[in-house]
């Protein structure tokens, strides 16, 4: 790996597992444990920096200087991309989705401090650049430009998520996790012990195409994996006030914070499942904080 990203690397927390005591979980005998990526850094948390990792260590072997990406006003994944580039010394520039704001979200201006250059394309042109997968793809591309697409799912990203697998040191029978491009739930889906069962959380409705993205992601086919489709509450960044209740809820019970765009769902969503039987007793369960707090942020400001 290149060495300036070896050296942010080692400014990272661990990333935990956390057990969930709490008493609702006792009737159905079910352990549930938390793999808090949240805690790798106050910025790249999560699976946003081990999507990125090995894509800019490729982007750096090929000399690059300039990163483009894509992503919404509230984008996780393009708020860690300004944050790396910045520490590294490499040009951003994140395209937005929709019209500009009369004022910038939270996490826009991080980005525009951090030096990302936003530009704003409208829906239609949105829709249109998640063709474009490879890093090479984007249409005009100048010399020294590198593009990563919506979630940095490439490839590429699989080698960074497949890490975090490895890292969990306990039997365990379910591994879930939210699911928005589904990059992330193809790299464990791939590392995955059997006969574990990896259990995705839709964070976006009318989401049936993910089978299809998580399986072209895939090196080889698997079994192992499916995609709820349950919980979006509405579609992506939607939420209401039953799931905001239960964030508060289990925030105070344990801590650990939440956010209503991805995490929060999930969690929910585990719970929900517990509560109809859904999973044998017996079973372990092991949930993937995914980070990328933005969602949080987004959230303070509309309630």
């Amino acid at each position: 790996m290149h060495p300036k990203l070896i050296k942010l690397e080692k400014t990272f927390s661990p990333s935990i597992l956390t057990k969930i005591d709490d008493p609702l979980l006792a009737p159905q005998h079910i352990e549930l444990w938390m793999k808090r990526d949240d805690l790798l850094h106050p910025v790249i948390s999560g699976n946003k920096w081990r999507k990125l990792k090995y894509i800019i260590d490729h982007a750096l072997s090929l000399n690059a200087d300039t990163l483009i990406s894509m992503g919404g006003a509230y984008s996780n994944h393009l708020h860690a991309l300004a944050y790396v580039g910045k520490v590294l010394g490499l040009k951003t520039i994140g395209l937005v989705r929709g019209e500009q704001p009369p004022v910038l979200t939270p996490a826009l201006r991080d980005m525009k401090t951090w030096g990302m250059v936003l530009k704003f394309v409208s829906r239609s042109d949105y829709r249109l650049l998640r063709q474009h997968k490879g890093w090479h793809d984007l249409p005009d591309l100048k010399q020294g430009q590198f593009w990563l697409p919506e979630g940095g799912a490439q490839v590429l990203a699989l080698n960074g998520v497949a890490e975090l697998v490895a890292e969990i040191d306990i039997h365990y029978d379910t591994l879930c996790l939210p699911c928005g491009t589904g990059t992330t739930l193809a790299g464990i889906a791939e590392e995955a012990p059997e006969p574990v069962s990896v259990l995705g959380f839709a964070a976006l409705k009318n989401a049936s195409f993910l089978t299809a993205d998580v399986a072209a992601l895939l090196s080889r086919s698997r079994n192992n994996w499916q995609i709820n489709l349950d919980y979006s509450f509405g579609g992506f960044a939607k939420t209401n006030a039953e799931l905001n209740a239960f964030i508060e809820d289990f925030e105070l019970k344990t801590t650990i914070p939440l956010e209503p765009v991805y995490t929060g769902k999930m969690m929910y969503a585990i719970y929900d499942l517990i509560k109809k039987h859904y999973f044998k007793p017996g079973t372990r369960i092991i949930a993937l904080h995914t980070g990328g707090l933005q969602g949080k942020r987004h959230s303070l400001n509309r309630f």
